[in-house]
C-alpha cells in the first residue's frame, strides 16, 4: 500500500489559501480528582470558547492507541508523516535547531543536567530548570573536561534550561551506530542508566555515552545542583521526504525551542527568527504578522503548556492556556483560510510526563459542517464531527479545508 505521503502528493496542488497550524504542546490534561476537569476545563477561555462554537472540533491520537509519544513522534505525525516510519531521536532534532550540522556517521544525543543525591540516586531529572545563563556556564566546564574521548571529538551545546546537546563526531571511514538504551530512567529516586548498545555498530557510542557520563559527573562534583547528566535520543543523520514538495506549500515555522526549530528544518520549512523568550507570545504573533505576505501555512509552536506540565503545575499550566486565549484574537484578525489548533500528546499535571490520551483538535474554515462542540476541551472535542483521528490525518484535512487537495481517482 502506497505511503500517505504519495498519495496527497498526487492530489496537492498550489493556491492562495493560508493555513495556520497552531500546536499546543503538551496541552491534553487530566482532572485532578476523579469527575472534575482538565486544565483546558478549568481555564477561562473566552476567545477560544467562541471560536469552537464556530469549528470543526474532534480529537487526535499521534501515534495509537494507549501509546505516549515523544515530542518528535507527535510533530511528526501532526506534519502527516508516519511517526511509526519515519523515525528520528531527539538529538539530532536539537542539533539541527540549534544550527549545527550533522555529517554521516555522527552521532547527536540529547542530555538533561540532573541533581543526582547520595549514591548516585537521581533528585531532580532537569537540576531545576537552570537558566540558559546557567546552562552555558555548566556546558563551558564540561567543554573543558571532555574536548575528546578515545580520540573522538565530542561538540557539547547549550539547548535551553536543562537541555544539552552532544554530538559525537565520526572519523572518516568509522560511522557510529546510534542504536543505544537510554542512560535517563525518567524517574527519580534510582541511579541513571548504563548506556548499552542494541546492536554491534552502536558498541563503540554506548561505550562513548558511559564514559561522557563518567567523566561530567567528576567535573561537576563541586556543583550543589547541576551536577549529573542524563541521556536519551541518540540519532544520526535522519532525511525526510520533503514537506513543500508533499503539499506545494511554502511552509514556515515560528518556534523559539530548538528541537522544533530543527524538526521543522528537517521538513524543510522555513524556520523564522522570534524576538524575546520562548515564554512571550507576543514576539512569536508579531513574527506571524511580518511574514503573513510571505508565506501560505505556519507552524505556530506554544511550549509552556507542556513544561508547566511536566512540571505537576495545574494552575500555571491553565495559565498559560489562559495567556494564548488572550493574543488568538491577532491571529484570527489575519484571517487565515484556515485555521487548526490542535496538541502533539498530551502532559497532564496530575501525571507530570507525557500520556497516551486523545488531544483536543479544531479546524476553523467555511467548509464544516455543524458541530455541536461548544469549547476547545477534551471532552467537548469527543462530540466533535471529527470524530477520533489518526494525528497523520491533520494535514490531509487542513489541505481539504483550503481547497488544495484534488479529487482522487475518476
Amino acid at each position: 500500500m502506497s505511503d500517505l505521503l504519495d498519495v496527497v502528493r498526487g492530489l496537492s496542488k498550489k493556491t492562495e489559501s493560508k493555513i495556520v497550524l497552531v500546536v499546543l504542546d503538551g496541552v491534553g490534561g487530566l482532572p485532578l480528582e476523579q469527575g472534575g476537569e482538565t486544565e483546558l476545563g478549568s481555564a477561562k477561555t473566552p476567545n477560544l470558547d467562541k471560536l469552537a462554537a464556530d469549528s470543526q472540533m474532534g480529537l487526535v491520537e499521534l501515534v495509537g492507541a494507549g501509546i505516549t509519544p515523544g515530542s518528535g513522534p507527535g510533530h511528526l505525525s501532526l506534519f502527516g508523516y508516519d511517526p511509526l516510519k519515519y523515525v528520528v531521536g531527539r538529538g539530532a532534532l536539537s542539533a539541527v535547531g540549534i544550527g549545527v550540522k550533522l555529517n554521516s556517521g555522527d552521532v547527536a544525543v540529547r542530555g538533561n543536567f540532573a541533581t543526582l543525591g547520595a549514591g548516585r540516586v537521581i533528585d531532580d531529572r532537569r537540576a531545576g530548570r537552570p537558566s540558559d545563563e546557567k546552562n552555558a556556564e555548566i556546558v563551558a566546564k564540561l567543554k573543558a573536561a571532555i574536548p575528546e574521548i578515545d580520540g573522538i571529538p565530542v561538540e557539547i551545546y547549550t539547548e535551553s534550561e536543562h537541555r544539552f546537546v552532544v554530538v559525537f563526531r565520526a572519523k572518516a571511514g568509522e560511522p557510529l551506530g546510534a542504536n543505544i538504551g537510554d542512560v535517563d530512567p525518567q524517574v527519580t529516586g534510582v541511579q541513571p542508566m548504563s548506556a548499552v548498545a542494541h546492536d554491534p555498530a552502536s558498541e563503540k557510542t554506548a561505550d562513548l555515552i558511559n564514559k561522557f557520563v563518567e567523566r561530567a559527573e567528576v567535573a561537576l562534583k563541586d556543583e550543589p545542583q547541576v551536577n549529573g547528566v542524563l541521556f536519551r535520543g541518540y540519532s544520526d543523520v535522519p532525511h525526510f521526504p520533503s514537506f513543500e514538495d508533499v503539499y506545494k506549500l511554502d511552509a514556515a515555522c515560528i518556534a523559539s525551542y530548538p528541537m522544533y526549530k530543527g524538526l521543522a528544518s528537517l521538513v524543510g520549512m522555513n524556520v523564522l527568527n522570534v524576538e524575546g523568550h520562548e515564554d512571550a507570545l507576543e514576539g512569536k504573533v508579531q513574527t506571524l504578522k511580518d511574514n503573513w505576505d510571505k508565506y501560505d501555512f505556519f507552524f505556530f509552536h506554544v511550549k509552556k503548556t507542556d513544561s508547566t506540565g511536566e512540571d505537576g503545575n495545574f494552575a500555571e499550566k491553565v495559565h498559560k492556556v489562559e495567556i494564548f486565549d488572550e493574543l488568538l484574537p491577532q491571529i484570527l484578525a489575519l484571517n487565515p483560510d484556515v485555521l487548526a489548533i490542535v496538541g502533539d500528546h498530551s502532559t497532564p499535571s496530575k501525571l507530570q510526563s507525557h500520556s497516551w490520551h486523545p488531544v483536543p483538535f479544531l479546524i476553523h474554515n467555511g467548509h464544516g459542517r455543524y458541530d455541536p462542540a461548544q469549547r476547545f476541551t477534551e471532552a467537548e472535542g469527543l462530540k466533535g464531527t471529527l470524530g477520533l483521528r489518526k494525528g497523520t490525518d491533520v494535514m490531509p484535512l487542513l489541505m481539504a479545508n483550503a481547497l488544495k487537495l484534488n479529487k482522487y481517482g475518476a
